[in-house]
């Protein structure tokens, strides 16, 4: 399917799931090479940047995951975005639905028809703002997480360690999906930024060197995220020891203390002729407060000891 938008002198050709014709226009039309437009019909596995005569073909992929959103069994971690950059002409391809990219439509709509926002002479101006919106979308995916994050605090601290474990894990899943997808981003932006200023000006540098900083605001806040969630799972991790040791102690004592008791049963049920106090008329009872004695006894040993 395509979709196209114009903003001045330049035209942004949106492609979703290309088909051979739809490769043959772009060709005829924007003296696309072929090579190019076959490598639109099919998903890349790594990121890219290639410089042309007429064009800068750029592959990137970004992280789909999205905090509280993740379907059991769901496999697909990035999605793929094609661009190819000219002077007066911008193509996008993907695969599938891309919010960013559906979101961007709307403003370069609104732009090109009221005129307030200067987006440049060039595709390279429609790219920059493009990208940023990605970046920053993906910022907010993170603040999302760090969101669920403090949600995830509290439950820790109000009792509930145990249910959070999962939590975590979860939460951990998707900051891995999303380093792992802007891994090979900053290698490839490098080399977009040399190319773009050769094949835009000098004058387009700034606007390249924001691009690369809008990535390192997403990756910084990824690390800041990870690292919060590392804490959180070592606290989570060391209430969750304390409240099992507490238990295993609990246990301990209780099995201690019934020990003697036990033993002190198995004594008296003995079937032999001179057992102490056996034929008494209160042998019952005399039996029975000795062993409440001894239980009393012992636990006065056990806060001497400070074990409980």
């Amino acid at each position: 399917m395509i979709t196209r938008a114009s903003y001045k002198n330049v035209t942004w050709v949106d492609l979703e799931n290309p088909t051979q014709a739809e490769a043959r226009t772009l060709i005829e039309e924007f003296a696309i090479e072929p090579i190019v437009a076959d490598e639109l019909l099919s998903p890349t596995l790594r990121p890219k940047v290639d410089v042309h005569e007429k064009f800068i073909y750029l592959i990137l992929h970004f992280p789909t995951a999205h905090a509280g959103h993740i379907e059991k069994g769901e496999t697909q971690k990035t999605k793929e975005v094609d661009f190819i950059i000219g002077e007066d002409f911008i193509i996008t391809t993907h695969y599938d639905s891309i919010d960013a990219l559906h979101d961007f439509s709307k403003v370069f709509e609104v732009n090109s028809i009221l005129d307030k926002t200067k987006m440049g002479e060039h595709a390279g101006y429609v790219f920059y703002h493009m990208i940023q919106h990605f970046y920053r979308q993906l910022h907010n995916r993170v603040e999302s997480v760090r969101d669920e994050m403090n949600e995830v605090e509290q439950q820790i601290f109000s009792g509930n360690e145990r249910a959070m474990v999962n939590e975590i894990s979860e939460l951990n899943r998707i900051l891995l999906t999303y380093k792992s997808a802007l891994s090979a981003h900053q290698e490839v932006l490098r080399s977009f930024e040399h190319a773009g200023e050769t094949f835009f000006g000098k004058a387009f540098i700034y606007h390249l060197r924001g691009i690369v900083g809008e990535y390192f605001k997403v990756a910084q806040a990824i690390e800041g995220s990870k690292e919060y969630l590392t804490e959180l799972r070592q606290t989570n991790d060391s209430l969750l020891f304390t409240k099992q040791n507490e238990i295993m102690k609990i246990l301990t004592i209780m099995a201690f203390v019934t020990f003697p008791l036990s033993l002190i049963a198995g004594i008296f049920g003995m079937n032999t002729s001179n057992m102490p106090f056996v034929g008494n008329p209160f042998d019952f009872y005399i039996i029975l407060i000795g062993m409440m004695a001894l239980t009393f006894a012992m636990f006065i040993y056990f806060k001497a000891k400070r074990w409980l």
